[in-house]
């Protein structure tokens, strides 16, 4: 393993390079760190003792992103809880409703009409449903949109989504990974799932009590450790049921949140989160091969379309019925596009399960469009709104120059 430490040392160079070059875009890190992996690989270079083909430190990177998708899931289910879970309310389930029919009905038709197998099919209706919790955070906190009226809808639909996720991703993960093929098996792969799901959760739950004595731990060091363990252990736990490590991941970050440790925790994990993160996102893009595009284009083109046609109803639907200006509404059908972490969980499971290899590049090519068009789009809601506002005879925005004008006069 000569030269291994190089490898590694150049691919954070890499990686940070990217991360420097989103914050000048202005864009999220994640199609940036996508398209590094993609540019280098085995068709890259070798140039004397930099090899950016990466064939030795490859599998040791794929473990650290393994390892950034639990965090990613981890940091998820710490941000959401069980509590919010039960006291959310019936906006959630009304919005969350309205925007899976619409999403999810076109995710399974698409992949249908193309001739795809069933596991196939199920792994690309959640590629095309579920929205980048991370990116849509991001463009909240960037926008300065939080204090928003349309911002607490897609906080509770970004919600609802982690709800759906831990149900769905379980169930898919159980039939790819488990080989489920008759009725009978899929029933059952469901049922474990669910079964492991509620059962985690009920038993997590009595557990908080003690959790909160557990884990009274001065030292951080010790606590980072046993928080690692729990971690870890769960999450390969879970993969001996032939559920996907990264829903153990999500699992216990719900349980974790309801103790008394949850911001420790939270504080704790965000440098390991994003660290382990990126490398996970530029260990997708170096298992993409460029070349091997080309026939992914026309589906991820259309996918992407379909996915703006239904983001972009439901939103205004969900919006319109919680009352809210067809401007803000707008607002929440373009700020739920971005597509990113989950979808690329999915396309990687459904390398693991010997699924189709053309899910790799068309998730990639997907996701990488939608990750720069959902920000983008964001940012310029009042252009798209002027745009469409005359076909759907949507009230014209006031200009506030006029306004302001008026009112001084």
């Amino acid at each position: 393993m000569e030269h291994l430490i190089l490898e590694i040392g150049l691919a954070l160079a890499l990686i940070a390079g990217a991360g420097i070059l989103a914050g000048k875009l202005r864009i999220s890190i994640v199609p940036i760190l996508i398209l590094t992996g993609m540019v280098v690989g085995p068709q890259a270079p070798h140039i004397s003792v930099f090899d950016f083909r990466f064939i030795q430190s490859a599998p040791l990177i794929d473990f650290m992103g393994r390892l950034g998708v639990l965090f990613l899931l981890f940091s998820l289910g710490l941000e959401f809880s069980i509590k919010r879970l039960l006291t959310a309310g019936p906006s959630i389930i009304r919005t969350g409703i309205i925007y899976m029919v619409i999403n999810l009905s076109i995710a399974i038709i698409f992949p249908l009409l193309l001739g795809w197998p069933v596991k196939e099919i199920l792994v690309v209706a959640g590629i095309m449903t579920i929205s980048s919790s991370a990116i849509v955070a991001k463009v909240i906190v960037d926008l300065k949109r939080a204090a928003n009226d349309e911002t607490e809808i897609i906080l509770g639909l970004m919600m609802f989504q982690d709800v759906f996720v831990a149900i769905y991703f379980s169930v898919v993960s159980g039939l790819v990974l488990a080989g489920s093929t008759s009725v009978s098996e899929i029933v059952t792969s469901a049922l474990m799932a669910l079964l492991f799901i509620g059962g985690f959760l009920f038993v997590g739950h009595k557990l908080v009590p003690k959790l909160d004595r557990w884990l009274d731990i001065p030292s951080d060091e010790t606590f980072m450790l046993v928080i690692f363990a729990i971690l870890v252990l769960v999450a390969g736990f879970s993969e001996t049921l032939h559920i996907a490590e990264a829903i153990g991941a999500l699992l216990i970050g719900l349980v974790l949140a309801e103790t008394d440790h949850s911001e420790r925790i939270e504080h704790l994990i965000v440098s390991f989160r994003d660290f382990f993160g990126a490398l996970f996102f530029f260990s997708f893009g170096l298992s993409i091969d460029p070349f091997a595009l080309g026939g992914a284009v026309w589906p991820a083109v259309a996918a992407v379309i379909l996915t703006l046609l239904g983001n972009v109803v439901s939103g205004v639907w969900a919006g319109r019925k919680a009352s809210l200006s067809y401007r803000a509404s707008l607002n929440i059908g373009l700020t739920i596009i971005s597509r990113g972490e989950f979808s690329i969980i999915l396309a990687t499971l459904a390398k693991a399960g010997g699924l189709l290899t053309s899910l790799q590049p068309f998730a990639a090519l997907y996701v990488l469009i939608l990750a720069i068009l959902g920000p983008l789009l964001t940012k310029e809601s009042r252009w798209v709104y002027n745009r469409i506002r005359p076909l759907l005879k949507w009230p014209q925005i006031p200009d506030r120059r006029k306004l302001r004008k008026n009112a001084g006069q």
